[in-house]
């Protein structure tokens, strides 16, 4: 991805409030057939969200021919899934 072009922004919406979250996208895996995305919280510039500046990583699953990003559930899952991201975020610094 180019920096020239700016950051990808997405907004999300959170299933359980309906409230609207910007992420900004990092970087993407293909494990056992699932492709996974991971992002960074937008942080405005008031400093709102800061406190939230871990990595999140969601499961992109196809709908009726539409990508949609889905929470995993499954702690062992997103263990693997983050533990993947790590090992090529480290190589891409190399």
């Amino acid at each position: 991805m180019s920096d020239e072009l700016g950051p990808s922004i997405v907004t999300v919406i959170d299933e359980e409030t309906g409230e609207e979250i910007e992420l900004e996208f990092i970087d993407a895996l293909e494990h056992n057939g699932v492709i996974y995305r991971a992002f960074f919280p937008v942080v405005d510039e008031d400093g709102e969200g800061e406190e939230e500046q871990g990595i999140i990583i969601l499961k992109a699953e196809m709908d009726g021919g539409e990508e949609l990003l889905v929470q995993i559930e499954d702690e062992d899952e997103i263990n693997t899934v983050y533990d993947l991201f790590m090992e090529q975020l480290f190589e891409d610094e190399e």
